[in-house]
């Protein structure tokens, strides 16, 4: 046995290196939840900074500065809830890998905002607080304060517990909220709540019988028929037309009216057109990439991976011109309610809100998105490509039908709503098939009631708690604005 303290030494070291290295591992374990928080924090603060420059030392600089800081976190609390919505099915069908859809839909949804983003926004969330109530400017500037500070929060906590809720009723409820703290119930306009009312029981309704229906459709016409690739070479490229047809009205009425209005007739016209194109475009391809093919519905899965990462795409351009210029709608009114020293019913947007909007937008879906993708796309039900691709074409035209009809709908109401009636609607045609006689017995085939629960194929306790955050988010953000309105108050006052 060697007493040689030359190799005391390097024993002592190496166990004091094991221990330095067990606290580094031991540090990063603890620190990895941290990272995000504290890029977040970092754009954050640069939004602010950003505002400052803008600014400078003009009067009310210090309150652009505040709501360029709160507007910058709503935003990443909308990459971080929202955009699930459009890429969970995709991720939950395994046509797309997380990293591809966040990489797909932090560009998609920069562009819609900074390409077709509505230049123009309501600051009274579309007509729910009458303008001439809130007199004062600076009454109105901290009720609008208070509404974008709310709505961040409720998002925030609404993503914490795993819910996909509506960032535009949101605001709507942050709005009404510190309305009525600032001028009292009469300065709300009831008839468009209830309209918005109205929405949380339309758009998940519509968007969820909408999917079925494709879905029994692709059932009945693909997945149940003898020959599944002679069939699929007929309907695919049919089903691929409807859905470029649908997304270019789509886009048309809720993508491109920065550059072009264009009224419904012209958007149909225009969706017909690239539907027929699409179509004599998809054909040949599709009965080439089915050439060899086993006839089973595995092979009938691959030829709809690619059109649902088109849709994917889509949805999240239509998302990021749609619904950002409502997330920064309470940002512009105070910007120009301090610039002008007044407000009005629409304001400008200044192309630096719509930059924290799209930025924000990407950095909390990159930092804090994949729990939302994971819960739309695989908790609530199981999705493959043929459930996904009902989930975002019944997105697209059940926001076509609200438009048409005037109804203040959620997108996020309408996608989960797809992936609810999906998962419902399968869970009713298992229950009829079971109900069928066999084939050789002749006798309805009997399972127990603690099976027959064991096979449902939604997730109740999913149901319940997203169905439960829609109901509560106009109040909850309502209430949540109206105690930051008093507060602010209280501290200028």
């Amino acid at each position: 046995m060697s007493n040689d303290p030359k190799g005391s030494q390097w024993k002592t070291l190496d166990t004091d290196l094991n221990r330095i290295s067990q606290v580094e591992l031991a540090t990063s374990y603890v620190a990895r939840p941290l990272v995000g928080p504290g890029i977040a924090l970092a754009f954050i603060v640069l939004a602010g900074a950003a505002a400052a420059v803008f600014f400078g030392q003009t009067t009310g600089s210090f309150v652009v500065v505040a709501a360029a800081a709160f507007g910058a976190y709503m935003a990443v609390n909308i990459g971080a809830n929202d955009v699930a919505n459009n890429m969970g099915p995709a991720v939950g069908a395994n046509a797309l890998t997380m990293g591809g859809a966040i990489l797909i839909a932090a560009i998609c949804e920069s562009a819609g905002a900074l390409l077709a983003g509505g230049d123009v926004v309501s600051t009274i969330s579309k007509g729910i607080i009458d303008p001439a109530s809130i007199a004062d400017t600076q009454v109105f500037v901290w009720a609008m304060m208070a509404a974008l500070i709310s709505s961040a929060l409720w998002v925030n906590l609404a993503t914490w517990i795993g819910a996909p809720v509506s960032t535009t009723h949101s605001v709507v409820g942050g709005v009404m909220g510190a309305g009525m703290a600032a001028a009292g119930l009469t300065a709300v306009n009831w008839p468009s709540m209830g309209m918005i009312a109205a929405s949380w029981v339309i758009s998940p309704v519509l968007g969820g019988a909408v999917a079925a229906l494709f879905l029994a459709f692709i059932k009945a016409q693909i997945l149940y028929k003898d020959d599944k690739i002679a069939a699929s070479r007929r309907w695919v490229p049919v089903l691929v037309g409807i859905m470029a047809g649908v997304f270019a009205v789509y886009l048309a009425l809720k993508g491109l009216k920065k550059i072009v209005e264009i009224d419904m007739p012209m958007a149909l016209l225009i969706g017909l057109a690239v539907g027929i194109l699409v179509y004599a475009i998809s054909a040949p391809m599709i009965r080439r990439a089915s050439v060899g093919m086993e006839n089973r519905n595995k092979s009938v899965k691959v030829l709809f991976g690619l059109p649902l990462v088109f849709s994917a795409a889509l949805l999240s351009f239509a998302h990021g011109a749609n619904d950002v210029a409502n997330a920064v709608g309470p940002l512009a009114a105070i910007v120009h309610a301090s610039e002008f020293g007044g407000f009005e019913d629409k304001v400008q947007i200044p192309t630096w809100v719509m930059i924290i909007g799209a930025f924000g937008i990407s950095f909390g879906l990159f930092l804090f998105g994949p729990k939302l993708i994971r819960m739309v796309g695989s908790q609530i039900t199981k999705l493959n490509p043929m459930r996904a691709y009902c989930v975002a074409l019944s997105a697209a035209i059940t926001v076509i039908i609200a438009s048409w009809l005037g109804l203040p709908v959620s997108s996020t109401h309408i996608a989960v709503g797809g992936v609810f009636g999906v998962g419902f609607y399968r869970e009713w045609h298992m229950e009829r098939r079971l109900r069928r006689p066999g084939a050789e017995t002749g006798k309805v085939k009997r399972i127990a009631p603690e099976e027959r629960r064991r096979r449902k194929l939604v997730r109740r306790s999913h149901f319940m708690t997203i169905v439960a955050a829609w109901v509560i988010t106009v109040p909850a953000a309502a209430l949540m604005s109206a105690l930051v309105f008093w507060a602010l108050n209280a501290l200028v006052n």
